[in-house]
């Protein structure tokens, strides 16, 4: 990101500068929301041909972030109604135990990326909103158009879910 471009707010950038420095973050946030590249290609593009038509509003929000992310996770949500798609069924899932090996490590963290990528959306966009954005409840609650409670809610019963499909496979496998 160019210097100039961080130091300054998004009420100061162009739609086209805002993006340019945005658009690696919004790819890898629409990645962990849809499970797939081209799906969170696909969302960021519509998110931001809609932010586009409304940035003079959006670049006075107190966090455009947070607003586009938010478009991000609504335009998947709308793609996938207007489909019909359900989430597929993850491939056999091995939870390896845990040692010092980085390799171990690694297929451990796959192992729970495809478990979280069972999920159903709403509870994969909280899990990701959490622990992979690193935000807290409220702005969860804010980004997904919920109560706090039922943001709280959506991550424990999503972190509940992985646990028990990660100790099934475990158990399948020892």
């Amino acid at each position: 990101m160019d210097v100039a471009v961080g130091a300054m707010t998004a009420g100061e950038l162009s739609f086209d500068e805002w993006v340019s420095a945005r658009v690696p973050a919004l790819i890898r946030f629409a990645y962990l929301v849809t499970g797939s590249q081209h799906a969170a290609e696909d969302a960021v593009q519509t998110a931001l041909t809609s932010a586009c038509e409304r940035w003079s509003r959006i670049q006075r929000a107190d966090d455009p972030d947070a607003y586009v992310r938010r478009m991000v996770v609504n335009a998947h949500v709308s793609w996938w109604r207007r489909f019909g798609r359900r989430e597929s069924a993850v491939p056999e899932v091995r939870v390896l135990s845990a040692a010092a090996d980085p390799a171990v490590r690694i297929a451990e963290d796959d192992a729970v990326w495809r478990v979280c990528a069972g999920l159903g959306r709403t509870q994969r966009a909280a899990i990701v909103l959490r622990f992979f954005e690193d935000l807290e409840y409220a702005e969860i609650a804010r980004i997904l158009g919920c109560a706090e409670a039922t943001a709280r809610s959506h991550v424990h019963r999503a972190l509940a879910a992985m646990r028990t499909e990660l100790e099934a496979e475990e158990a399948d496998h020892a």
